[in-house]
């Protein structure tokens, strides 16, 4: 298995953070090594971000999300951290949020940007229906960069109560103008979800399920790619195979969504 180059991710851990072990897993079959390190470490000076190319905030309920989701955790990295983050920002570094991460990071500000004159008055608000919404769902690449290249879609879970993508007319002009938005929900055959449930399953804004940094280095995501790895963790996995077998095309091994991931290793060079 390639290795990226000797870098390696810092998978962000925490209280209520539950998606350590996949988004390890998932980078590790890409062939990026990873520690799973707990932001009380980082604190502590015990582990440096210094040491590590991606930083990665993965999924969960962190600090229960009782002051609102992701909202505490973000509050922890920007009192204890901040200086830290944006230096590891400067450098060619990335940075991914997936769920929960992708709040803590519209949270921190890093998405649209953290340096730089943009609006960020985006938010992940309660589901439309007004409750957790846990099924699979199609995304569309919305533009090209390091994380979309050679995705024609992906298929994975969502799990969150939160995950209604907001933000004021203005920013939406921009963010879509500046090619910021990665990901939009889509209906199984790829055409537009134009907000209708449960192809767009919580009600966000032109179906947006991930942005951008300015830059590109930072991406956040609400759906889960890391918890559908492999062909038998899709949904509807006995009907592709039924398909491909009549067809007399093998069965894949792993989804489409490592591709997410192998864009990653593939940026800091095999």
């Amino acid at each position: 298995m390639a290795r990226a180059n000797n870098a390696r991710a810092l998978i962000m851990s925490g209280y209520g953070i539950n998606s350590e072990m996949e988004t390890q897993e998932a980078l590790m079959r890409a062939g990026m090594a990873s520690d799973i390190v707990h932001i009380n470490d980082l604190i502590a000076g015990e582990k440096a971000l210094s040491d590590y190319r991606l930083m990665v905030f993965p999924g969960g309920f962190s600090y229960g999300d009782d002051t609102g989701a992701g909202n505490a955790y973000a509050n922890r990295v920007r009192n204890n951290l901040w200086s830290d983050v944006k230096e590891f920002l400067a450098g060619d570094n990335l940075v991914l949020g997936i769920c929960n991460g992708f709040q803590i990071l519209a949270n921190l500000g890093l998405i649209p940007a953290f340096d730089r004159d943009y609006p960020r008055d985006i938010a992940l608000m309660p589901n439309k229906k007004g409750v957790l919404e846990c099924r699979f769902v199609t995304l569309k690449p919305a533009a090209e960069n390091l994380w979309t290249k050679g995705i024609s879609h992906l298929y994975c879970p969502v799990s969150h109560g939160e995950g209604n993508f907001s933000c004021s007319e203005a920013t939406l002009k921009h963010i879509e103008r500046e090619n910021m938005v990665a990901f939009r929900y889509c209906r199984d055959d790829l055409s537009p979800a134009g907000g209708e449930y449960p192809y767009n399953p919580n009600g966000s804004l032109a179906d947006i399920a991930g942005i951008t940094s300015a830059d590109g280095k930072v991406l956040g995501l609400m759906p889960h790619p890391e918890r559908a790895m492999e062909f038998v963790n899709l949904y509807d996995w006995p009907t592709q195979k039924e398909r491909l077998r009549r067809e007399g095309k093998p069965l894949p091994l792993e989804s489409m969504n490592m591709q997410l991931f192998r864009n990653i290793v593939a940026y800091f060079g095999e």
